[in-house]
């Protein structure tokens, strides 16, 4: 079993729905879904486009994920949850914007907003304590060679190189698109998330996801709203 601190929407939230759809599951409930078939991708290659993202479940990484340290239970790791969200206020993100990094489409910050990287530095720190020491498998998996000098630091000692001032909040909606279909899939991408872009997105929440055995679908164990979130 290994659990991840992530950001998403609430269950019910529009965009939620939305993503839960594209990648053809729902990490709250579940459910599965066919891949559409639009006119310029076909639901075969749309399917295979999603499918990494479709198994970790719409979200944001905050803390990536990770098998508990040997003196910690799960009760102990949800306990501590509840009272870091109970603790922290909830704020949002200005702007969302649809992003490429690399050959991946996702939902990214318009700009740089502080609060946020301050939020998920903190998470990273509060939760440390939690993680078990990854093994040489998972460091090499990683590829640190192809990591920076912070990358690097970072995955020693957080576990995860994308994390402080490397870390770049996104929502991913794709695998890696090869460049030829790069076009086509901004333009359908750019349509079906055009009511959440452009404007604010509420970070009311965090998320408990959990992956009982490693390559399984993420779900999510528990969304629990930060201070002063909007119900």
């Amino acid at each position: 079993m290994r659990y991840a601190l992530y950001f998403s929407p609430p269950k019910d939230h529009p965009l939620t729905g939305a993503a839960s759809l594209w990648l053809g599951r729902d990490a709250f409930t579940g459910e599965t879904y066919p891949a559409p078939d639009h006119e310029q991708l076909g639901a075969a290659e749309q399917f295979e486009l999603t499918a990494d993202p479709r198994r970790y479940g719409f979200h944001a990484t905050i803390k990536a994920p990770f098998s508990l340290a040997a003196s910690v239970t799960e009760k102990d790791l949800l306990g501590v949850a509840e009272d870091f969200a109970q603790r922290t206020p909830a704020f949002e993100i200005p702007e969302l914007v649809l992003g490429q990094l690399g050959r991946f489409f996702a939902l990214v910050p318009g700009s740089l907003h502080q609060p946020l990287q301050d939020f998920a530095a903190k998470v990273v720190r509060s939760f440390e304590p939690f993680r078990a020491a990854l093994s040489e498998a998972d460091m090499a998996r990683r590829n640190p060679d192809k990591l920076s000098d912070s990358q690097r630091a970072h995955l020693q000692r957080w576990g995860y190189p994308y994390v402080m001032e490397d870390f770049g909040f996104h929502m991913t909606l794709t695998g890696q698109v090869p460049e030829a279909r790069a076009a086509v899939m901004k333009a359908i991408l750019t349509e079906r998330f055009a009511d959440f872009t452009g404007r604010p997105l509420p970070i009311s929440g965090l998320a408990v996801f959990t992956e009982e055995t490693r390559g399984a679908p993420f779900k999510v164990h528990s969304w629990l709203p930060l201070a002063g979130a909007k119900r």
